[in-house]
């Protein structure tokens, strides 16, 4: 699942972003108001976490413009604006939920869950993604083809579902460890080479119509044969 985080404080926003990571989400972040609108403009996002007050552009104006634009896409408004009026008028103006700040992590990823859950009972053709003769199931985390089914790991999932988002499109291995593993992560690049490596290896056992190439000191990219 993709969720575009838009939150002006460093901090919370690494601190967020790692946890849904963890959570096996995939997730970008935008800073400010503008940022969120371009990101919403070139991506295609399961869910939005958005915060009220924000530089250039503030949250509830973002809110508005998607849903002029019939962007239907659920959008949990994360705020430390906690009086009544403020939650009327998010909601009114068009989130389909309201939490405060702070809080509990738990209810924060329970939140998420449910804002999910509404997205996929109103786009349930968005659950599944198709390149070529595969098929990636969002909800089951399974590939599949008219070999067969295989059911990926969480960060083989997140891979696949990146490069599935831009297929042709080369993804770095700094963009992959950077956007699934986190800023913050221990992790190098070797360990997005032996996901590769793994991913590939379903790839090849399922399709006849699709490769996990390399571009050489670039990154990797899909294609149908």
């Amino acid at each position: 699942m993709r969720l575009l985080l838009v939150e002006d404080e460093k901090s919370l926003t690494r601190a967020v972003s790692e946890i849904l990571r963890k959570n096996n989400y995939y997730v970008d972040t935008a800073s400010d108001g503008v940022e969120a609108l371009e990101y919403l403009e070139t991506g295609e996002y399961d869910g939005i976490i958005l915060d009220i007050m924000l530089p250039r552009l503030d949250g509830l104006s973002v809110l508005r413009q998607i849903r002029e634009e019939r962007n239907r896409t659920p959008v949990l408004i994360l705020s430390a604006r906690s009086e009544v009026d403020d939650k009327v008028s998010g909601l009114d103006s068009g989130a389909d939920d309201y939490l405060t700040k702070p809080f509990e992590i738990r209810e924060l990823l329970a939140r998420v869950r449910s804002l999910l859950r509404r997205g996929e009972s109103s786009t349930s053709y968005m659950n599944q993604v198709t390149f070529g003769d595969i098929t990636l199931d969002k909800k089951t985390y399974e590939i599949s083809s008219p070999r067969g089914s295989l059911r990926l790991t969480g960060k083989e999932f997140q891979i696949l579902e990146m490069l599935m988002a831009s297929p042709g499109a080369i993804v770095s291995s700094e963009h992959l460890l950077e956007h699934i593993w986190g800023y913050e992560s221990e992790a190098d690049i070797s360990v997005v080479w032996v996901y590769i490596s793994n991913l590939r290896k379903k790839l090849t056992s399922l399709s006849d119509g699709v490769e996990l190439k390399a571009a050489r000191n670039a990154g990797y990219f899909l294609e149908a044969k």
